[in-house]
């Protein structure tokens, strides 16, 4: 369908041009960012009138008494915004293996696992299969953007750490598994066409492998193998990257080892590894050398451009609880600038940052109009709860305004209807008559290290439950807050109580104190505890214990600037640095979590 030339719009001018392409091959991709920032509104347009026509028989659509509107006012007028728990009976009874057009006219082809959590379980987000074709083509417009800011990528490969994660099936037989594993094992990845400008270093075996350690060590392995050809580091997240690091750190002998002598470590068992492996590695005396001088030391500054010295960017995301491993990431790279290409998540991919060069804290996105329908919800923290009784008013992605903050609103072509992602986003600027977002914030996001999302509640759970091994003890906590540590790799939770020891011949043993680590780790979600457990990516939960009296000197701390003592709670998470000072300057003991929590990945249905 022909695209209409949207009215002129009154809005604040664009304040970002993209440049000529860099390559003929990019023509096309470039002409249709154009194409689609021009025309954002007629394009959102047909994306709803699509989407409503396909799937006006539909169970929920048809409960709204639509009649087969396609129009934005009978949309908006007849249909709710919701959450993932309002749509959870319709998601469970496809997932139990009803096959009756319920949310979609096309057939579930798999669930994607989101990282937020409902009932401690991983939310199953229905996809369809024509959604990796809009997946792939926001894919093949990123390098065409970052041609324009960086030369010559082609003239070398991308050292990029990726994996795939645990997938389970649903009672019906469906898949459910993280987006990006749905990715990897898609034919649209295994079977991509040859591109010079996305030739990665490792193989596709070794990113397909779901052991984690043998797929880490031997992408690390082929990184090192072809150091001297690699032009970029990246993976999907910061604490990924860092991860990466981390196992240089641990298994540098080894990987030298296998460098020096031809070899490949009797640990890697994969069969497709192995024989993938057997026509890469060769003996290389020198190189392995080489890696040992720069490893074996005390000092890991610029260890990136040392051992990669003709990397021009890190492709990580940093923005959101991932900017907590940027001064990290600049320690270990020299400073190298940190690219961020583009936003995503499981239940839709929205768009891409056309500027992926800028600097951390300037990164906005331009939302694709073509991946789904977007609507904003105007955040106001203080407004009171959404109801039924009381609509919300939602802005159309045309008329949102530079400066103010909005809830994510999308309407997917997989039978999303009005769903509330949880994401808080900026508008920052405009580039044609497409608005550019900032990521701000997960909404309800206490901590979070990797992948994980742990929220006020599941923190008071989890206290909850830690408290009960203190009874016998006559002890309990009388106040709390917490932080994500992210200076130690992998990250980990740290948790701050202030007890009341009423028999002080009878307080808590280390012992005791240790295990209430761990029953806390066991009450936090499961994709806490498949980062514990399965992708090593969280490191154990740690309770520091401060002197009696330290919360009412933080509550000083706070009213000296400024805080109203009336309206005064203990935040339930801090990261601000003399906070941090203080509260670890009245620590009196220190635990770990003394094994790893349960986790399995089966769901309960």
């Amino acid at each position: 369908m022909a695209i209409e030339e949207s009215q002129p719009q009154v809005s604040t001018p664009s304040t970002l041009k993209l440049g000529p392409p860099a390559y003929e091959k990019d023509v096309k991709a470039l002409e249709f960012i154009e194409e689609m920032t021009r025309n954002i509104d007629a394009v959102q347009e047909r994306v709803l009138e699509e989407i409503l026509s396909r799937n006006a028989e539909t169970e929920y659509l048809r409960r709204f008494q639509l009649d087969g509107a396609t129009d934005r006012d009978a949309f908006k007028s007849k249909v709710p915004v919701v959450t993932y728990e309002d749509l959870q009976p319709e998601i469970q009874r496809i997932a139990n293996g009803d096959r009756s057009p319920i949310l979609s006219a096309h057939p579930i082809s798999e669930f994607l696992t989101s990282s937020g959590t409902s009932a401690g379980e991983r939310k199953l987000m229905p996809t369809i299969h024509e959604e990796l074709d809009r997946r792939q083509k926001l894919y093949s417009l990123l390098m065409p953007v970052m041609n324009l800011y960086v030369p010559d990528l082609d003239k070398g490969k991308g050292l990029y750490f990726l994996f795939v994660k645990a997938e389970t099936k649903t009672p019906s037989g469906l898949l459910a598994r993280p987006v990006l594993t749905s990715y990897y094992k898609s034919e649209h990845f295994k079977t991509r066409p040859y591109d010079p400008y996305m030739v990665y270093t490792s193989p596709d075996a070794a990113i397909l492998c779901a052991d984690s350690f043998q797929s880490m060590y031997t992408q690390m392995l082929c990184g090192l193998l072809m150091r001297d050809e690699v032009l970029r580091v990246g993976a999907v997240f910061a604490s990924g990257l860092l991860r990466a690091i981390r196992f240089l750190q641990v298994n540098w002998k080894l990987l030298a080892h296998d460098i020096s002598t031809g070899t490949l470590n009797p640990k890697i068992t994969d069969p497709s590894l192995k024989e993938c492996m057997s026509k890469i590695v060769k003996p290389n005396p020198e190189l392995a050398e080489f890696i040992t001088k720069e490893c074996s030391g005390e000092n890991w500054d610029s260890i990136i451009t040392r051992i990669w010295p003709n990397t021009k960017y890190l492709d990580v995301i940093v923005t959101g609880a991932m900017a907590q491993y940027i001064p990290t990431l600049d320690y270990y790279s020299g400073g190298l600038p940190l690219s961020c290409t583009m936003y995503a998540s499981s239940e839709c991919y929205f768009g891409l940052n056309l500027k992926p060069m800028c600097k951390p804290c300037e990164v906005s996105y331009t939302i694709m109009p073509n991946m789904a329908y977007f609507e904003f919800l105007p955040h106001e923290p203080n407004a009171p709860a959404l109801s039924r009784e009381s609509p919300p008013r939602l802005v159309d992605i045309a008329d949102v305004e530079v400066g103010k903050e909005y809830e994510l609103i999308i309407t997917t072509y997989a039978g999303l209807c009005r769903y509330r992602v949880g994401d808080i986003l900026e508008v920052t600027g405009f580039i044609n008559s497409a608005p550019q977002f900032r990521f701000i914030r997960r909404k309800n996001v206490l901590l979070s290290i990797d992948s994980d999302k742990t929220d006020e509640a599941e923190l008071q759970k989890g206290i909850e439950n830690a408290s009960v091994l203190l009874k016998e003890f006559n002890t309990s906590v009388v106040e709390y807050t917490s932080y994500a540590d992210a200076k130690s790799i992998p990250g980990h939770y740290v948790i701050y109580w202030e007890l009341l020891v009423k028999d002080p011949e009878n307080s808590p043993s280390d012992e005791v104190l240790n295990q209430c680590c761990l029953v806390m780790e066991q009450s936090l979600n499961s994709v806490y505890r498949q980062g514990r457990v399965a992708d090593n990516s969280i490191g154990p939960l740690e309770i520091r214990v401060v002197k009696n009296g330290t919360f009412e000197e933080l509550m000083d701390y706070a009213i000296s600037r400024g805080a109203s003592i009336n309206q005064y709670k203990v935040p339930r998470c801090v990261n601000f640095t003399p906070i941090m000072e203080l509260l670890d300057a009245r620590m009196v003991s220190q635990h770990f979590s003394p094994a790893a929590p349960h986790w399995t990945a089966e769901r309960r249905c």
